[in-house]
């Protein structure tokens, strides 16, 4: 039985230019201990699929239109407020994209750290402050019990995605939701990053749901593989799989805008063209404006994701014809 099971997920925001359709439609599944990764260009719908999960979407101007996500036989998106607040933070926690305008800049990280403690396991203020060095210790912060008196401003970019990872794992959730973790780092530091989200995984027997832009960051950490486009998923599989026969022409796309696989000496590769405006209604394909494979049929017909090979998702229409091979 999946940890967590997201059914027609719509998140729309009701803006004065119109309803702009951030999410709309999208079905997914997370296994108990997977790494699933959701993939796709800035603007996809990535993120608010993601927050709209633990009820961090602004409302007004966003609402949540339609859909379930069931955890335990628990509604994440209709249950009360109450019973949001014990399930965000100890049974799913995120970690966000930008550490420094995640973490409070007037607070120490001490105070930030036992915050969640003091909340959900009713710890006593120094029993929350061993816990908070040992998180640290685990994240690989070097002389945590000093440091962790530190302000946000006293750490490197690197040491502060350490420690926004040490504050989602410190209640020891069954679920972490990874916001694109790595994207204002360098790469040497990437890879750490990346290295520590899997080791402390392994050891824990988390599920993780990482969301990125880059392919190329996913072959190497996740089990499954979900590429999204236009708030839809377009294409998912197990990754060896998507990266072996992808069966969309935008997953294609992706693929090709990786630098590390380009000949070199070549222009590198770019998807040509822009997403799409998603106030607007989308008569069929979204992809079909930007894509070199589509004919008069993809701009006429809503696509649906349908199993193309086993275990094997696309929403392409000339896929799912036969009409495209990978």
């Amino acid at each position: 039985m999946p940890l967590l099971t997201v059914t027609d997920l719509r998140t729309y925001f009701h803006t004065r230019d119109g309803v702009v359709r951030a999410v709309d439609g999208v079905s997914f599944s997370v296994e108990k201990g997977e790494t699933l990764g959701l993939v796709g260009e800035s603007g996809s719908g990535k993120s608010v699929t993601c927050l709209s999960l633990l009820g961090l979407i602004p409302q007004p101007p966003g609402r949540i239109e339609s859909g379930t996500a069931m955890l335990d036989g628990v509604d994440l998106l209709r249950c009360p407020p109450k019973v949001a607040r014990t399930i965000r933070g100890r049974r799913v926690a995120m970690i966000f994209q930008d550490p420094m305008t995640s973490l409070n800049p007037y607070l120490r990280i001490s105070d930030q750290l036992v915050e969640p403690l003091l909340i959900h396991e009713k710890l006593s203020r120094r029993e929350a402050l061993t816990r908070a060095i040992t998180a640290l210790e685990e994240v690989g912060i070097q002389d945590a019990a000093r440091r962790v008196h530190f302000h946000p401003h006293e750490f490197s970019g690197g040491m502060r995605q350490r420690v926004m990872i040490a504050m989602a794992l410190i209640t020891r959730p069954e679920l972490i939701i990874a916001d694109e973790p790595t994207t204002a780092l360098d790469v040497t530091v990437q890879a750490q990053i990346l290295e520590l989200i899997g080791r402390l995984q392994r050891e824990r027997g988390m599920a993780v749901i990482f969301i990125t832009h880059d392919l190329g960051v996913v072959a190497g950490l996740c089990d499954r593989v979900q590429v999204m486009y236009a708030g839809r998923i377009v294409e998912t599989a197990a990754t060896a799989d998507v990266f072996a026969r992808p069966q969309h022409p935008y997953t294609r796309a992706l693929q090709r805008s990786i630098p590390a696989l380009q000949p070199k000496g070549r222009a590198l590769f770019t998807i040509p063209g822009l997403p799409p405006d998603l106030s607007r209604p989308l008569a069929g394909c979204p992809f079909a404006p930007r894509c070199a494979e589509a004919v008069e049929a993809c701009r006429s017909i809503p696509p649906r994701l349908m199993e193309v090979a086993p275990g094997h998702h696309s929403a392409c229409l000339r896929v799912q014809r036969g009409e495209l091979v990978a």
